[in-house]
This record gives structure tokens, sequence and C-alpha cells, in this order.
């Protein structure tokens, strides 16, 4: 057998002394909007055809902020915002003073509205408008005061301590569902014809939206809100000026709204069975005497009063919730 004596290529591939490698080239520098990549041909700066780009001061090319509107801009908003909200008003004016003229109902029973104006103002100028209603304010905001004054603290009371929500709510329950309109006998029996019972009737209807909507707002605040104030060791008086009170303000508004058109509607109707003055009274008055634009100019009179009270606890509102996003933004 003969023997193989040169060495094999692998042991002398182990055995061979390594080479010196040749040092690395130094990576190529990372190259910016201004410099060019090595080996690439230099480019010019690049210019626009349009000329050069306007960029916002103190931005990196992003667009500036919205400016807000001027004075003028806004003045045009809310015109355009009461003109919008006056077209269905005045449609129905149009149509109140035309149906009667082409004879599409009876204008004895529905004058024109340019009728129902000109008996507005005699009422006006001969003095029973303002008598009656002064006599209808001073009836309506003294229990719809009352309401305010009482439904608010009690409703703060009730939701937010349970055992007194337990102990009063078979009598919520109870009273609650009873009409003021139904307990209006009950109130003269035992109140008398005179202001008490008018005033009384009124509160009792008013007391009940503002009660409710003040407890359910205590009890839809949110926990989180409570936790964090008792984890600053807030007192309870603090605890309700600072958290409870500012985040119910909201809903309690929506109760006192709605107590301030229940304290006009059920005066009337209080004013129309029992009354010497007011503008329910009027009304009746009128009624009886077959004095058809003089009664209208008494439910016209209603309608605006309540308008403009609506008008006045909105802003009332708005004034106590201006910490509040407006709505949409």
């Amino acid at each position: 057998m003969s023997t193989d004596l040169n060495p094999r290529p692998a042991v002398a591939a182990r055995t061979a002394v390594a080479e010196p490698r040749p040092a690395a080239e130094p990576a190529p520098a990372r190259t910016t909007g201004t410099e060019p990549a090595p080996g690439a041909a230099p480019a010019s700066s690049p210019v626009s055809p349009a000329g050069p780009v306007d960029r916002a001061p103190g931005t990196n090319g992003s667009p500036a902020p919205a400016r807000s509107p001027g004075p003028l801009r806004r003045s045009a908003r809310l015109l355009l915002s009461a003109a919008t909200k006056s077209v269905a008003i005045l449609a129905l004016l149009l149509l109140w003073e035309l149906a009667p003229r082409f004879e599409l109902v009876d204008p004895t029973f529905l004058p024109p509205f340019s009728e129902v104006l000109d008996a507005w103002y005699g009422l006006l100028q001969n003095g029973q408008l303002a008598d009656n209603t002064l006599a209808s304010l001073t009836r309506s905001l003294s229990g719809f005061g009352l309401a305010v004054a009482i439904g608010v603290p009690l409703g703060l009371l009730i939701g937010w301590y349970r055992p007194v929500a337990d102990l009063l709510s078979p009598l919520l329950e109870l009273f609650r569902n009873t009409a003021a309109l139904a307990l209006l006998p009950v109130f003269v029996l035992i109140l008398g014809i005179g202001e008490t019972s008018k005033i009384s009737i009124v509160l009792y209807a008013c007391l009940w939206p503002i009660l409710l909507n003040t407890i359910s707002a205590v009890r839809s605040v949110d926990p989180t809100l409570i936790r964090l104030a008792r984890s600053l060791d807030l007192s309870a008086p603090r605890l309700f000026q600072k958290v409870i009170l500012p985040a119910s303000v909201p809903v309690i508004f929506t109760g006192v709204r709605l107590a301030g058109a229940v304290s006009i509607l059920v005066l009337v109707a209080a004013e129309m069975v029992g009354a010497k003055a007011g503008l329910g009274y009027l009304i009746n008055a009128s009624q009886y005497n077959f004095a058809i634009p003089q009664m209208y100019a008494g439910i016209v009179t209603i309608s605006v009063i309540g308008l403009v009270f609506n008008q006045l606890l909105v802003a009332l509102e708005r004034r106590f919730t201006a910490w509040r996003a407006p709505l949409g933004s």
C-alpha cells in the first residue's frame, strides 16, 4: 500500500500564516439635505419655479394657527344666527296674518295678527296690560324663587346622603306624580283665594323639576373626581364647593329652566279660576266679553314673557358654566 507523503491542502491552510488585512475604509458620512453624497455629482440648490416658499415664523413649515374671527365677523355670525332662528317665527306670523284675510279661517275667531297688535297697544295705553302683567310676574317670580331656594339645597342633601334619600323617597314618589292643577282646589280651600294660594301652587309645581334634576345631578358626578378630592383631604364643605356644585350646575339648570316655564303655565291656569288680576284673568275676561283680539293679545304677552325668561336663564347658565367647553369644539 502506497502512502501519500504530501500535506493536504486543508492542513496547509490551517498552518499558513494569516496575511494582514487592509484597514477598513471609513464609513461614508451621513448625507444631509445640504451636502451631496460621496460619488454623486454636486447638485445645485433647488429653486422653486414659483420663487421661495414662505414659512410661518417660528415654525418648521407647519401651517400657521387659525386666527380668531374679528369683531365684524363675529357680529355677522350673530346676526346670521338670529335671522335663522327668527325665520320660523316670522313665517308663523305671516301665516297668521294672511290666513284670516284670505278667509282660510274665520276672522271672527282668529283675527289677523295686525288686529291683535292694535288690541295689544290699546291695552298698553289704558294700563290694563301693565297691571295684569305685573300681578302675574309677582306671583310667578315669588313661587319660582321659593322653589329654587328650597329645591336646590334639598336636592343636594337627598342626592348626597343616602339615608335621607331612603327616608324621603316614598314621599317624593307620591307627590311628584300628583298634578299641581289637581291640587288647586285644595290650595284654595286651605289658603283662600288670595295671593298665598297662587304663589303656593306655583311653588309646588316648580319644586319637582328643580328637586329631581338636582338629585340626579349630584348622583351623576364622576366618582373619580370625588376620589381625587378626598385624596387631597378636602373637607365636606370644600368638597361641595369645589367638586359637587361645579359638576352639578349644568343638570341643575336644566331643572331650573323647566321650572321657569312651568311657573308661567301653572299660574295662568290658576288665575283663570279665581283671580281679580293677572294675565290669566285678562284672557278669561276677554273671552267672556267676546273681545277676541284682546284675548290673543294676552296670549302673545304670555309667550313673550316665557321666551324672555328662558333667555335670561340661558344667559345665567352660561355665566355659571363658563368653565365648560362649548358644544362642537
